[in-house]
């Protein structure tokens, strides 16, 4: 009789539930993104990455005062409800038109999402967070933002779907209808030096 074999399989990493990653986040020294259980520290950014993100948020913020829509910052996480599990993440700004209660830290209800391209992000934005970000009933556009040029590309809602549209050139003005704003590619790339931008993402491509 021979005896049995015991497989020795790779354990399964633990899924975190979505009350411990929120209890865990506000403890949290670094952020942390979150997908179906799954937790993902988020990297730092570039100076030049924060330079257009502030540009972005300070623009909306002026253009919106007083106004009920109005601009959040990469502290406040938006949560994304797919039909077979929960995501949470940090855009780099968003504006929402319909916040969560205001001891809440995530909103649900987004209408304009940013995020700022970076090499390490780049993959994720333009396709993971896409996917995500798209489903969201209220979201009408969301802007990939380029730092290397004065680039943004837009996925907008339309009633036959999202089109994609693209706004090049410090000329150019990107218009943002559903909450009444227009933003000059000029203001949002203000202070950007391409070339230096180029040139650090060059040296660290060499190191």
């Amino acid at each position: 009789m021979s005896a049995a074999l015991k497989l020795e399989l790779p354990s399964q990493p633990k899924l975190i539930s979505v009350e411990e990653y929120l209890a865990a986040e506000e403890k949290a020294q670094h952020k942390h993104e979150y997908v179906g259980g799954e937790v993902y520290a988020m990297a730092g950014s570039r100076n030049v990455h924060n330079r257009v993100a502030m540009n972005f948020l300070a623009r909306l913020h002026a253009m919106l005062r007083g106004k009920p829509c109005q601009p959040y910052n990469s502290d406040t996480k938006v949560r994304i409800q797919m039909p077979t599990h929960t995501r949470f993440y940090y855009p780099d700004g968003m504006v929402v038109c319909q916040p969560n209660g205001p001891n809440e830290v995530f909103n649900d209800r987004p209408v304009v999402i940013g995020e700022v391209l970076s090499k390490s992000t780049r993959r994720i934005d333009r396709r993971e967070k896409r996917e995500g970000y798209l489903t969201i009933p209220t979201l009408t556009d969301y802007l990939l933002i380029e730092t290397e040029k004065a680039l943004v590309t837009v996925y907008h809602r339309t009633p036959e779907g999202f089109v994609t549209q693209v706004y090049e050139g410090l000329e150019a003005t990107l218009p943002l209808d559903s909450i009444g704003v227009k933003l000059p590619l000029a203001e949002l790339y203000e202070g950007v030096d391409f070339e230096a931008a180029k040139r650090d993402e060059a040296a660290e491509d060499d190191m």
